[in-house]
């Protein structure tokens, strides 16, 4: 007998759920089984890193096993079905962030290969404003840019408490940009960006485009890159999505999908027809964002992706915030019941809350001793519960936080 799919197999543990406000007691019954193995291997220990790798499904070995079954049973034909995966892979990406169609995404191995692509399509340097909150996957490449004077960029510095204002960022931008480069939430603090919108606007009014990080939105809080008109967005599977690494993507708005966009980021897999092997000079690219492919895409992990993005679609992000939200506020109630400021649970926030010590790190490693496993960046501890954290959890962690904080005092 044929084993029910991913898509089957998550959609009726969800419907299970009802429409009711997610519960600590329905989601144990219906959706913790979903996730059978992985906390089976980690019974015994308060996982809290969720903002930094989420955890796997059962249904994702299956997946996978399924991009691995196609290479065996028909080597060089496999690529039909690989392409398929690519297609649903894309149409679930487009649908999730309010894509206007699924060939403005383009799938990439990693967010910083999104940004590259982006920068390669410049021909003079160009004026890149971007904030020091930036995660090193962009930023590494941003300053290395600019230190071979590929572009000419600038970096806001956050105010005295960490965040970032949107005034700044404005004053940054000026009477010219070429390109802004911002995430819609910081990756150590939490921050979501305030005044997104006229960011945006700003951006444009001064002759320039933005590329939008959404690595800590998407699946955090609902996502509409149309309605924001950013012009590219760039993020991965990695956390919220539940696709582990290498399952990242590009986002494109369609009005710069007209073929007078091109980026020196090209391959094959970008041609017209790829498989037709001809070689016009120069070369014709496929419409749309097919032409930001490149060479032979790797195909694992758009399987490793999928059933992820079905959970996600499935139980729905407005759901998921709600929960996400209540329990981040539980736990800042528990941190500061034992004398612990923390921030969190607030719709200016992400998915997780923070502890800010200039001792994070030390903390962090304190923790994972006590088998409370969370990270830090910078002075920055961060706690994110998820779908599979139960109240009994919280309270040890906070508890655990509470004595590590005793004793490394």
């Amino acid at each position: 007998m044929t084993p029910p799919s991913t898509v089957s197999r998550i959609e009726s543990a969800v419907a299970a759920l009802g429409d009711a406000p997610l519960t600590e007691a329905a989601m144990q019954r219906h959706v913790a089984p979903l996730f059978t193995r992985v906390r089976e291997t980690w019974r015994d220990r308060i996982y809290l890193a969720n903002h930094s790798l989420g955890r796997p499904l059962d249904a994702t070995e299956d997946d996978v096993r399924e991009g691995l079954a196609a290479w065996y049973a028909h080597l060089g034909g496999a690529w039909d079905a690989w392409s398929g995966e690519m297609t649903a892979f894309r149409t679930r990406l487009a649908r999730l962030m309010g894509a206007p169609r699924p060939d403005c995404v383009v799938p990439k191995t990693s967010a910083g290969q999104g940004l590259r692509a982006i920068l390669n399509t410049f021909d003079a340097v160009p004026r890149v404003v971007a904030t020091r909150g930036e995660f090193d996957s962009l930023d590494v490449i941003l300053r290395e840019y600019a230190r071979r004077g590929r572009i000419a960029l600038t970096l806001v510095e956050p105010r005295a408490d960490g965040e970032f204002a949107s005034e700044d960022i404005v004053a940054a931008i000026g009477a010219r940009a070429d390109l802004l480069v911002v995430s819609q939430v910081m990756f150590n603090t939490g921050q979501r960006l305030p005044e997104l919108e006229r960011i945006v606007a700003a951006t444009h009014a001064a002759g320039g485009r933005v590329l939008l990080d959404v690595y800590h939105a998407l699946g955090v809080f609902p996502v509409d890159v149309a309605a924001l008109r950013v012009d590219y967005a760039v993020g991965g599977s990695y956390k919220y999505l539940r696709g582990g690494p290498g399952a990242c993507y590009l986002y494109l708005d369609p009005r710069h999908l007209d073929g007078s966009l091109r980026t020196l980021d090209t391959g094959w897999f970008a041609k017209r027809e790829p498989f037709a092997y001809l070689r016009p000079d120069p070369p014709e690219l496929a419409d749309g964002g097919d032409a930001f492919l490149e060479s032979t895409p790797p195909v694992l992990p758009l399987y490793q992706a999928r059933a992820g993005q079905v959970f996600l679609s499935a139980i729905g992000v407005p759901r998921l915030r709600a929960h996400s939200l209540a329990a981040q506020r539980r736990l800042v109630d528990l941190l500061s019941a034992r004398g612990i400021a923390a921030t969190g649970g607030a719709e200016d926030r992400g998915a997780f809350v923070t502890v800010v010590d200039e001792r994070a790190e030390a903390w962090s490693e304190a923790l994972e001793a006590a088998r409370v496993v969370t990270d830090a960046r910078g002075r920055y501890l961060r706690l994110c519960p998820d779908v599979l954290t139960t109240d009994d959890e919280l309270v040890a962690a906070a508890d655990a936080v509470a004595e590590t904080r005793r004793r490394l005092s």
